[in-house]
């Protein structure tokens, strides 16, 4: 009879639960990082091919932030609204 209460005594413990602060952790700042600046065409430029580099080059900068953040920013939602999920 003894060692039959103390094993009910001894499960019984395992059965507390501890609460237990869960958070969501922030980006690191490298993932926060802005876009570059764009490029500027020299205000003496004379000819329309040297225009044309610095917009085209503009233009790949910008699409390629654009889509970097745009991703990163999607999964960094999903998880985080899959961790608020789950309780």
């Amino acid at each position: 009879m003894g060692k039959l209460l103390l094993l009910v005594l001894l499960l019984g413990g395992c059965v507390t639960t501890v609460p237990v602060q869960r958070h969501w952790p922030s980006a690191p700042p490298e993932l926060k990082q802005n876009c570059p600046e764009l490029n500027e065409v020299p205000i003496d430029t004379e000819k329309l091919s040297e225009v044309l580099k610095v917009v085209t080059s503009n233009y790949a900068l910008y699409h390629e932030c654009r889509i970097k953040m745009n991703a990163w920013a999607e999964w960094y939602d999903s998880q985080k609204r899959i961790f608020e999920e789950v309780k």
